[in-house]
Order: structure tokens, then sequence, then C-alpha cells
């Protein structure tokens, strides 16, 4: 088993469940009380620490690995400063959000977290440069590097309105739907679809209709960024101008889910039984994004969807963990990155059905919030939802351990 995935990933593990946790302590501050913990400052935290301690730091690894097995082992330790870069800025924000909100030292951390992506982004540039065959994996790699590196406009905005207590709430609102698109639906997605792409390119060889599924992809990200700000008054004309790249993502995914069924059985072969679940569980949670992408390009839609809170963090939920999450353990179990066994297994189950279950009592608060009608024990139930995602990961986490253990005195008793 390779030891740079096996330590990696079981710390990305580990920041999966400071995410869980910090989620817990929101979620049991809305049903009950800890005066002690400001609650801003916590969802801060929790959002920040998600993006660049849990998804991008395992995005970065499962990428450094896909160069290493083109360009050799010997490509990793020219990553290394920039995953220890990316992980302590990351423990900085969650530490200095938890403590100060927005101020000197969260910023600070923030900024130097963007600056080590640029440099990561201009590492792998060139390394995928050095790849010599072309390969549409490349250029999703380089589409999500550029999305990545938009992304920080937004929050670099951000911290120059926290910094400068301006208020301006739509100017606030759009520079956080700026950078949660091109975190999301760009650096997220492209990194996710480069990963999924590389297999299928080598399973299937349908090459000309990976390519186009990027190409729509590609094209439909920039202008779907309006789609999140359609409640500005001044581009409320250009509803039905956003139904060309609405189009394009469904049509690019269609492709891609048309390739995947033309050759089901040989991709069938090449992964797990559970991987295969996990991935199918991915998709469905992102055909549910497109379709609810799709809706919001009418007016009336839209202005609801972003009228109800539940609403909001139900989809951002639904990315976040049912598309991207969902997406990266199942890839990691499809193809046996690390060691599976039961114990994992279980907390990917227990993980994935907390998710649901999240998901399931989200929709029901927002549905419920169109007649302004409260659901009794809501806050209760979605703690529940909390606790339960948090125990499938610290379940994963105690296998990992358990097994990173097992490995390390192997390999001492080897040396001997």
């Amino acid at each position: 088993m390779n030891s740079f995935l096996s330590k990696w990933l079981s710390i990305s593990i580990l920041n999966l469940s400071f995410v869980a946790a910090l989620g817990l302590i929101l979620r049991y501050k809305i049903a009950y009380s800890l005066p002690f913990l400001d609650q801003k400052y916590i969802l801060h935290s929790h959002s920040h620490f998600a993006f660049s301690g849990w998804i991008t730091q395992t995005l970065m690894i499962l990428m450094i690995f896909y160069l290493s097995k083109t360009l050799g082992k010997e490509i990793i330790s020219r990553y290394y400063w920039l995953l220890y870069a990316n992980l302590i800025s990351s423990y900085g924000m969650m530490i200095s959000f938890i403590i100060q909100g927005y101020g000197l030292y969260s910023i600070s951390f923030s900024t130097f977290n963007i600056f080590a992506f640029y440099a990561f982004a201009i590492y792998f540039w060139q390394d995928l440069n050095k790849i010599k065959e072309k390969s549409t994996t490349k250029l999703w790699f380089k589409a999500s590097l550029i999305f990545g590196v938009i992304s920080s406009i937004g929050a670099f905005n951000l911290a120059y309105m926290m910094a400068n207590k301006m208020t301006d709430q739509n100017w606030y609102l759009a520079s956080v739907y700026f950078f949660l698109h091109f975190q999301y639906n760009g650096w997220f997605l492209f990194a996710g679809m480069g990963l999924l792409n590389d297999k299928l390119e080598i399973i299937t060889g349908e090459r000309k209709k990976l390519y186009r599924a990027f190409q729509l992809f590609c094209f439909a990200c920039v202008p779907a960024y309006f789609l999140s700000i359609l409640w500005l008054e001044s581009i409320t004309n250009i509803y039905y101008v956003l139904i060309v790249p609405v189009a394009a993502q469904l049509a690019g995914w269609f492709v891609l889910l048309k390739v995947c069924n033309n050759n089901r059985s040989m991709i069938t072969q090449k992964i797990t039984k559970h991987g295969k679940i996990l991935l199918l569980l991915s998709a469905l949670a992102f055909s549910i994004k497109l379709i609810l992408q799709t809706g919001s390009i009418h007016p009336e839609l839209s202005h609801i969807s972003y009228g109800f809170r539940p609403i909001i963090i139900g989809y951002i939920h639904l990315v976040l963990l049912g598309v991207t999450s969902i997406f990266i353990l199942g890839y990691i179990v499809s193809f046996e990155l690390i060691r599976i066994n039961k114990l994992l297994i279980t907390g990917i189950i227990i993980f994935v059905a907390g998710i649901i279950i999240n998901e399931l009592l989200l929709l029901i608060q927002g549905v419920a919030a169109f007649s302004y009608t409260g659901i009794p024990y809501i806050n209760e139930m979605l703690l529940g939802a909390a606790i339960i995602l948090l125990t499938g990961i610290l379940i994963m986490l105690i296998s990992r351990f358990r097994i990173y253990e097992k490995e390390h005195r192997l390999k001492k008793i080897n040396s001997i």
C-alpha cells in the first residue's frame, strides 16, 4: 500500500472529523446554548476549514498521486512543503476564526492559505506540462486550478470588507457566492472530474466524448456564477440568457452518464462494490444539484430559494457533503488507494446515512418555511444527524489509525 496516501489520507479523515465536530457545535448552539462560543465565529471556522483542511487538502493529495503514477514517486517530495503549508494555514484558520472571527490572525492565515494554493497551482501546472501524452484529464486539472485562483478574488474582497467594516449587504453576498461558486463549481468539481476522467479514459477509451463533456462544463462555469446572484435587481433581465450555461452543464453531464452507461460492465469490473455505490450516490446528488440549479432560472423560484436559510444551507451541504465528500470517499474506496476493511466501510456507511438524514431534515425544514410552519424538534433532529455524521467519521478514523499503526510496525520489522 502506498505510504504517501496512507499517511496523508489519514490526516484528511482527521481533518474531516474536525469539520464535523465544528458542525456539531453549531447545531448544539441552535438547539440549546453555548454562550461562551460565538455562533458566527464557529461558522466561519467550520466553513473555511471544510474547504481548505478537508476538500482542498484531499484533492491536492490525490492529484499529486496522479502525477506520481506518470512522473515517478520522486515527484511527491516536491509537494511536501505545499501540503504542510496548506495544512498549517488551515489549522490556523480553524483556531483563529473561533477566537476572533474575521481579524488580523484569521485574515493572515487565510491569505497564507490562498498563496499556498497559488504555489500549488504553479507547481502542478508545470508538472502537468511534463506529461507528453495528450489527455482530457490534464485539461480538467488545469481548468480546476484556474477556477481555484479566480475564487480567491471573492475571498480577498470579503477580507477587505471585514477589515474595513464595510456593510454593503449585496456586495458582501455577491463576494461570498463568487468564492463559493468558483470553489465548488470550479476547483472542486473540475479537480474531481479530472480524477474521474483519468480512470474513464483508461477503462473506456472514449476520449472524444469525454473531451466534449469537458468543453461543455468549462463553457458553462463562468456564466453560471450569475445564477447565484439573481436576487440582485440589476441583473434580473438576464434570467433567460442563463438557460445556455445551464443547458451546457446538463448536456455535459448527460455525455458523461452515457459514457458510463455504455461501458457499465467494464467500469464495474475495475472498481470495488462499495466504491460503486458511493460513486452512484455522488452522481445522484450531483444530478439533484443540476435539477435545482435549472429550476433557479425561474425568477420566482430564485427569489424563494435565496430567501430561506434552510434551503441555502441544504443546497451547500448537498454540494459539499452529498456530491464532493461522498465522491472523494467513493474514489478512494473504488480504487483501494488505502487499505479497506470492515470498520472503515462501517464508518463510511454511518457517515453517508448522516448526510442523507441531514439533507432530508433540511428539505423538510425548507419546504415548511414556505408557509412559515415550524417543525417540532427539528433543531434537535438536526443535532442528531450531526452526531451520526461525526460518529461515522470517528469510526473511519479509528480504522485508519489501526491500519497506519500496523503498517508502521511492519515497516520497522522489514527495515531490521
